[in-house]
């Protein structure tokens, strides 16, 4: 079963000549949105996605403006708003060391450098200069975890295992 990755949403059209507004939910909008490759919709009421074509791609605003081969008009893309764009696993290009997808963080143990169990990580935040990592304890709390140098020191994606130094104050 292949399994699939959030790029954006489809929340509006915009113009009259095919082009819709998506919300980006990927690092990589140019090479996502290249001209040429292949994205997947999916709709809430469909089972099965339906394969669009980049045109072309530009950004106004917050948003990237996309066209598809075969839609050139408004009237074509009212029926796409509010679908999901995401691409297989197979799509997923190679990282540098060191950089790692949310997929890949998401549901790592994380461990102090002493061996006590921090929880779970279940969310990223993406607020600025780092990321911040939400990590749900045992007891249900949540402690705030930032993904710097001086805190997090490994990182094993393969055991789902992740050790920080926690700076003080850290967790509470």
């Amino acid at each position: 079963m292949e399994k699939w990755f959030n790029v954006g949403k489809i929340v509006n059209t915009h113009g009259i000549k095919g082009e819709v507004r998506v919300i980006s939910k990927t690092d990589f909008a140019d090479q996502r949105y290249k001209k040429g490759n292949s994205l997947y919709l999916f709709m809430s009421d469909d089972a099965d996605p339906m394969e669009l074509i980049v045109e072309s791609h530009r950004t106004h605003k917050n948003f990237d403006l996309l066209t598809f081969e075969g839609y050139d008009n408004i009237n074509q893309l009212e029926e796409l708003k509010g679908g999901i764009l995401k691409v297989p696993e197979s799509q997923l290009g190679k990282l540098q060391k060191d950089e790692y997808y949310f997929h890949e963080i998401i549901g790592c143990t994380v461990i102090t450098d002493e061996g006590e169990e921090v929880g779970k990580v279940k969310e990223i935040l993406t607020p600025g200069a780092n990321d911040v990592w939400v990590v749900k304890g045992k007891g249900g709390k949540e402690q705030l975890i930032p993904y710097i140098a001086d805190v997090v020191k490994e990182i094993n994606v393969v055991e789902k295992k992740i050790t920080i130094t926690p700076l003080e104050g850290l967790l509470s």
